[in-house]
C-alpha cells in the first residue's frame, strides 16, 4: 500500500506528517510526525561540521544497506539453487542405479552417486568431450571382484564389468591407502579425463589426465595410464591366490583391454572411488 504524506505549514518550519501503511489498513495508531525540535538541527543555519559528518555517515550507511542486503539475498538464492540441483542429481543417480540394476553387479551405490555428481559437474563445465561413457573403479570392493564398470550413460547400459588392479602400496586385497606423490606406487583417487591411446611396454595403453588438485593432478608426471596386464584376472587369481598389483596404474585383463581402451579413449570420464572422507568433502569436482 502507498504511504500518504502531507506538508503542514507553521510560522517557522514546515512539518512532514507521515501516515504509515498500517493506518491505511485499518490500525488506530496515530500518524508519525517529525516535530520542530527534531528537525531544528537540520534547518538551523548554525549546524556544526560534526553534525554534517553524522548526517553524511547516516546517509551513506542507509544507501549502502540495500546493496549489502541485495548481495546477501543473491548469495542465499544461489546457495538454495545449488542445494536443489544437488538433490536432483542425487535423485537421478538413485533412479539410474536402480533401473540399471547396478546393485546386482556389486557396484557400491555411493560410488555411483558420487560418480554421477562429478560427471554432471564436468559435463556442465564442458570438460568432458565424450559424454556418452562413464567409467567407475570401485575400490570399496576386493581386487578379487570385477570392480571396473564402463557404462553407456545415453543408452543406460553397462558395457563392461571387469577386474582392475590397484597400486602395490595401496594395499593387498583391498586398496585403502592413496597418494598423488611420484614414486609412491599407490593409486590416486578422483576424476580423470581420458586421452589418446598409444602402444607402450604394456601394449595398447591409455593416457589419462587427473582433474583433482592434490589428489591426482600429478598423474601425467607419474605416468599413470590404463593398460592391459596378465597379472590381473581369474587365471592369475587361481594360480597365485591373489591378484597382482601395479605401480599405481589402473591395470585390467589383457583379454578386454583393447575393447575398453577403444571405448573410453579421447575425452571420457573415469572415476576412481573410495569412501575416504577427506577426499569426498574436499573434491572440487564432486562439490563444484
Amino acid at each position: 500500500m502507498k504511504t500518504l504524506s502531507k506538508l503542514v505549514s507553521t510560522s517557522s518550519v514546515s512539518l512532514l506528517v507521515i501516515t504509515s501503511p498500517v493506518l491505511i489498513s485499518g490500525s488506530h495508531k496515530k500518524p508519525v510526525t517529525l516535530s520542530t525540535a527534531n528537525i531544528t538541527a537540520i534547518t538551523a543555519p548554525h549546524y556544526t561540521s560534526h553534525t554534517t559528518n553524522k548526517l553524511s555517515n547516516s546517509v551513506s550507511y542507509h544507501a549502502a544497506a540495500p546493496a549489502v542486503e541485495k548481495k546477501a539475498d543473491f548469495a542465499e538464492i544461489a546457495a538454495a539453487k545449488k542445494a536443489f540441483e544437488v538433490k536432483m542429481v542425487i535423485l537421478e543417480a538413485v533412479t539410474l542405479y536402480d533401473s540399471m540394476k547396478l546393485g546386482r553387479t556389486g557396484l557400491n551405490e555411493k560410488a555411483f552417486e558420487y560418480a554421477w555428481r562429478g560427471y554432471h559437474n564436468l559435463l556442465k563445465k564442458g570438460v568432458i568431450n565424450k559424454s556418452n561413457v562413464l567409467s567407475i573403479c570401485d575400490f570399496t570392493q576386493s581386487s578379487h571382484k570385477k570392480r571396473l564398470y564402463v557404462i553407456d550413460v545415453k543408452k543406460r547400459k553397462l558395457l563392461y564389468n571387469t577386474f582392475v588392479a590397484h597400486g602395490m602400496n595401496s594395499g593387498i586385497e583391498y586398496a585403502s591407502s592413496f597418494s598423488n606423490r611420484p614414486e609412491s606406487f599407490k593409486s590416486s583417487l578422483g576424476f580423470y579425463l581420458t586421452s589418446k591411446a598409444y602402444m607402450g611396454r604394456n601394449g595398447l595403453s591409455l593416457k589419462v589426465t587427473g582433474l583433482e588438485k592434490g589428489y591426482n593432478d600429478l598423474a601425467a608426471k607419474r605416468k599413470i595410464v590404463l593398460h592391459g596386464s596378465d597379472y590381473i584376472g581369474l587365471d592369475y587369481l587361481k594360480t597365485n591366490g591373489e591378484m597382482g598389483r601395479s605401480l599405481g596404474c589402473a591395470a585390467i585383463p589383457n583379454q578386454v583391454s583393447h575393447k575398453i581402451i577403444k571405448t573410453i579413449k579421447n575425452g571420457s570420464c573415469l572415476f576412481i572411488y573410495h569412501p575416504t572422507k577427506r577426499y569426498l568433502t574436499q573434491s572440487a569436482v564432486i562439490n563444484g
